[in-house]
């Protein structure tokens, strides 16, 4: 018997051989399962890094209200608001604001597929056109367990993961609601809501004729469409003259919201139609409101009072109002002949005569500071602004409407909500002539108009003086009556 018989039996038995597929088999299988726990682990921790991202981001973007302090607002946001942890990755299970860089933008590329510069931003902009804000995380090293062990069997050099996160999110706020009319602020530091602002009257003095336009001049924002109030009061009118001379003069403000971040201002001066509309609120009809007196769509005020009346035989047409010898407009300021068009809120000279001629000399509301907490006591102190009792007794005028049947309940029938507008281009704003698209609204502002709108004898010029009530987004932005209504939009976008 040869001696290599048994080798070559050995070599050619077959039984057993499947066993050998399966170590192999399971061995690959095993090792793709503990991969695939590696995996996991980084993929997890990607996942919460991103989502601690993400809401950082938010709560960042949702203080990015164009104030002067919107930025610090943001970064104590970010850093206070938000609590997370990452399970797997190296540095700390906690998160914090030690494990990002915030920074901020005021406009993003057109394309996503456009990077933005590396964090931080070297272009910050200033708080008030800051938009956006970014989150970026700074990577967590996540540690291979099963996948270190593969890579010294394979004798490669051990690599462990590193995972990261960014986020960018924005800030929008739409106003609705509002009058479409803008005006030029006087200077970047301008804060109706300041105490030392609400009560000052400002002479909005219509701009335009292709000049530069500076403090107090006002125009018209630009609707996106001309169904300028689909839903509301003036819903069917047609045509840009007639649907925005109701839009000014009808009970209740536009249907329509305004991008505060960047709304179109509309050219043309539109004199007779802010002369007409706006003086319905008056009990006043000219032009082509003569017809509307009837129309409880266009009732004026519950408190009309304003010192003039028609003239002698033109009963309601105000074509010529003349002045009367007994009863007097709510005053200007008393600075009014140099500080125009923008007064400092003192009244007291004025007030005074207000009172002897209409009052007889005994204030009867000396509680009120401000003109229109002077309107507002007079209404209820005459039964509130659906009463027709008179608010003055005796005199040429009664303070309630006397040419139309109708009369608004709501006080605020005499208060515009307007958008105000850094127009200095050498001092951060925007220079306005005409048509412009896009201009950052500084403040949306609540203002009573405290007498009725007059032609200033310049060419296509009038005047409208209002009083600042305060910005119209803060919840004491007056006291009674429908106001804008504000959206604030964050959103991710990056």
């Amino acid at each position: 018997m040869s001696r290599n018989r048994p080798i070559r039996m050995f070599a050619a038995e077959e039984t057993g051989a499947i066993l050998v597929f399966w170590a192999m088999a399971l061995a690959m299988v095993l090792g793709l399962v503990a991969l695939s726990f590696d995996i996991g682990r980084v993929a997890a921790t990607q996942s919460e890094l991103q989502s601690y991202a993400d809401h950082v981001a938010l709560a960042a973007a949702g203080e990015l209200d164009g104030r002067t302090d919107s930025i610090t607002r943001a970064q104590g946001a970010a850093a206070a608001l938000i609590r997370d942890r990452q399970t797997f990755g190296l540095g700390g299970q906690a998160l914090s604001s030690a494990d990002f860089t915030l920074d901020f933008f005021a406009t993003l590329p057109g394309s996503d597929n456009t990077a933005l510069p590396p964090a931080p931003n070297p272009n910050q902009p200033v708080p008030e056109k800051a938009v956006y804000a970014r989150v970026t995380l700074t990577p967590k090293t996540v540690p291979y367990t099963f996948g270190a062990a593969l890579q010294v069997l394979t004798g490669t050099a051990r690599v462990d993961p590193n995972v990261g996160a960014t986020a960018v999110a924005g800030f929008t706020q739409y106003a609705c609601d509002i009058t479409p009319m803008m005006f030029c602020i006087p200077d970047p530091t301008f804060d109706a809501d300041n105490p030392a602002t609400i009560g000052d009257l400002i002479r909005l003095r219509s701009g335009g004729n292709g000049a530069a336009w500076g403090p107090g001049n006002f125009g018209f924002l630009e609707p996106s469409t001309l169904a300028l109030d689909a839903s509301g009061n003036c819903a069917g009118s047609g045509g840009t003259g007639p649907t925005l001379r109701c839009v000014l003069g009808a009970v209740g403000n536009i249907t329509q919201c305004f991008a505060v971040r960047g709304v179109d201002t509309e050219p043309g001066q539109k004199v007779g139609i802010t002369n007409d509309a706006l003086n319905t609120r008056f009990d006043m009809w000219s032009g082509a409101m003569k017809s509307e007196k009837n129309n409880p769509v266009f009732a004026p005020a519950p408190n009309v009072i304003k010192g003039i009346e028609p003239k002698s035989g033109g009963a309601c047409n105000w074509n010529n109002p003349q002045p009367t010898t007994d009863t007097a407009a709510l005053p200007r300021d008393d600075c009014f002949g140099g500080c125009a068009p923008y007064g400092d809120g003192t009244w007291t000279t004025g007030r005074a005569t207000y009172v002897a001629t209409n009052y007889g000399g005994t204030d009867p509301h000396p509680s009120a500071a401000t003109r229109y907490q002077y309107y507002l006591a007079e209404i209820a102190a005459a039964g509130g602004g659906g009463a027709t009792t008179p608010i003055l007794s005796g005199l040429s005028e009664t303070g309630r409407p006397m040419c139309s049947p109708n009369q608004s309940a709501d006080p605020d029938r005499r208060v515009i909500i307007a958008a105000g507008i850094n127009c200095d281009p050498n001092n951060g704003g925007t220079q306005i002539q005409g048509r412009s698209a896009g201009v950052p609204v500084h403040q949306m502002v609540k203002m009573f108009i405290t007498e009725p709108v007059v032609a200033n004898g310049q060419t296509n010029g009038l005047d409208i003086y209002a009083e600042i009530i305060g910005r119209a987004d803060s919840p004491g932005a007056g006291s009674v009556g429908s106001g804008a209504l504000f959206h604030d939009v964050v959103q991710l976008y990056r």
